[in-house]
């Protein structure tokens, strides 16, 4: 008989043990980089959302309020001083289903500015909310109902992007009406 017919092949058990084992070494650096990489994420996060409070209302400081209201778009409400509040919302309108949008409110109730905050919008439709040519059009909004030209409103929606326009204003209306109810 030859060699090659009286080698065995490796067992069911063997398998297994051998997939556990790099599974499990896997897992393991896996867990070791999100322990090291974890601070700097957080770090990079509040960095980012401090740089969008301040385009969108600057102050000295930011506060953290709890919001009690009923409105669940709402992630986060800022006590910006005496200048107004800032307020980070998450429209359930929106094409990804992943837009978060911070918006200031001055202490008159009008809309100081947005910043789009997190997004997963088409690329080159959806994105552009994020340019100042879309931007621009929220400051100086009031009311309660901030909207596209296509429902009635003031704002110009995005080519391509009514859908991401609509959530952008849904954001802006949301903010208005949680600073009102703040006080």
């Amino acid at each position: 008989m030859s060699e090659a017919a009286t080698k065995k092949e490796p067992g069911m058990a063997t398998l297994v043990l051998v997939l556990f084992g790099i599974s499990l070494v896997v897992a393991l650096l896996l867990g070791a980089t999100n322990l090291i990489t974890d601070p700097y994420i957080k770090e990079n996060q509040r960095i980012k959302q401090e740089k969008a409070m301040n385009e969108v209302l600057p102050a000295d400081s930011y506060e953290e309020l709890a919001y009690t209201g009923d409105d669940g778009t709402v992630d986060a409400v800022y006590k910006a001083g005496d200048a107004g509040y800032v307020v980070q919302v998450t429209p359930a309108t929106s094409f990804s289903g992943t837009l978060s949008v911070m918006v200031g409110v001055d202490a008159n109730g009008a809309c100081t500015g947005i910043s789009i905050v997190a997004t997963g919008e088409t690329s080159g439709l959806g994105s552009n909310a994020s340019k100042p040519a879309f931007k621009d059009q929220f400051v100086g909004a009031a009311g309660d109902a901030v909207t596209v030209t296509k429902d009635g409103g003031t704002i110009n929606a995005i080519t391509g992007a009514t859908i991401t326009s609509r959530g952008v204003c849904e954001a802006v209306t949301s903010a208005l009406a949680t600073a009102a109810s703040m006080g």
